[in-house]
C-alpha cells in the first residue's frame, strides 16, 4: 500500500454508498452510482456519483494529515527566511467549506476551475461537491509542445489570482488539469492573508518547479517573466530549495536560479 493510501485512510463501503446518496438527494437526483476516483491526493477521498458530480470526501484523519503537513510546511517556510503562511483546519466541514469557497473566488475571477456546487457535512465528514470534469489530462502528462503552449495560461492564471490577493498554495502538476483544451486549477490550499507577499512567491516557486522538468529552466523562467517583474522572481527563488526537498517536486533548483539571474541582468 502506498504511503498516500495509508495516510490518506478509506472510505467504508456503505459510508461511501451513504454520502452518494446524499449528494445526489441534494441535487434533485435519484442516486444511481458512486465509484472511487485514483488520484494522487492525501487529504481526501475523491469520487463520481452518477458520472455527474465530483466529491471529495474529508475525514477526521485527513483533516489531522494536513494539519501535520501545514507544521511541516511552516518549519519549511520558516528555513526559507519568512514567516510560516500555511493554516490548518479545524474539522472536516472547515476543509470542505474552504475548497468551496476558494474555488468560488477564483471562478469569479474568470480562472478556469471545475463548477463549485456546495460543501456539507455528513455523517462527520466533510464533503466538497463540484463539476466532474471526465476526460481530463495532468499537466505532466502532456508531451513538450503541449505544455509550452500551456504555460503562458498557466502564469496568467496565477497573476490574475494573486493581483485579486488569492492564492493556491498546493501548486503542483497534478493540480493542473488540461481538460477540452482548455487549463484549469484544483486543490487550493489555506494560507494567512498576513503572509499573502511570501505565499504569492511560494506560488511561483511551485509553478517553476511543475514546469522545468517538462519545458527546461529556460523557457520556464522566460514565460514567468512575462507575468512577474524580476523582483518577484528573485522573491519566488528563496522558496525554490524548500519546494525541492517536497516529494511531489522534482526539479533542477540551480538551472531555475541560473535563469531568474540572467533574466534581473
Amino acid at each position: 500500500m502506498a504511503i498516500r493510501d495509508l495516510l490518506r485512510g478509506a472510505v467504508p463501503d456503505e459510508e461511501l454508498e451513504s454520502v452518494g446518496e446524499e449528494t445526489a438527494i441534494r441535487h434533485g437526483e435519484s442516486f444511481e452510482c458512486v465509484r472511487l476516483l485514483d488520484a494522487d491526493n492525501w487529504l481526501s477521498t475523491p469520487a463520481v456519483v452518477n458520472e455527474q458530480f465530483f466529491v471529495k470526501i474529508i475525514s477526521g484523519q485527513n483533516t489531522l494529515v494536513h494539519g501535520l503537513l501545514t507544521t511541516g510546511r511552516n518549519i519549511g517556510v520558516f528555513a526559507s527566511g519568512s514567516e510560516g503562511f500555511f493554516q490548518r483546519f479545524g474539522t472536516p466541514y472547515a476543509m470542505a467549506e474552504h475548497e468551496l469557497e476558494s474555488t468560488r473566488k477564483m471562478r469569479e475571477l474568470g480562472v478556469n476551475v471545475p463548477e463549485p456546487l456546495e460543501a456539507f457535512e455528513h455523517e462527520g465528514y466533510g464533503v466538497v461537491v463540484l463539476e466532474y470534469l471526465p476526460d481530463f489530462e495532468t499537466l505532466d502528462e502532456l508531451d513538450f509542445s503541449a505544455v509550452e503552449s500551456y504555460a503562458p495560461d498557466l502564469f496568467y492564471a496565477l497573476s490574475r489570482m494573486h493581483d485579486a490577493e488569492l492564492v493556491h498554495g498546493d501548486l503542483r502538476a497534478e493540480n493542473v488539469l488540461i481538460a477540452g483544451g482548455e487549463l484549469y486549477f484544483i486543490d487550493a490550499t489555506k494560507v494567512n492573508a498576513d503572509g499573502i507577499n511570501d505565499a504569492r512567491a511560494y506560488d511561483i516557486a511551485c509553478a517553476l518547479a511543475a514546469l522545468e522538468p517538462i519545458i527546461g529552466a529556460g523557457t520556464t523562467v522566460g514565460v514567468a517573466t512575462e507575468y512577474y517583474d524580476s523582483d518577484v522572481l528573485a522573491s519566488a527563488e528563496g522558496f525554490l530549495d524548500f519546494v525541492n526537498i517536497r516529494p511531489d517536486h522534482d526539479f533542477d533548483t540551480l538551472a531555475i536560479k541560473g535563469e531568474i539571474h540572467k533574466q534581473a541582468d
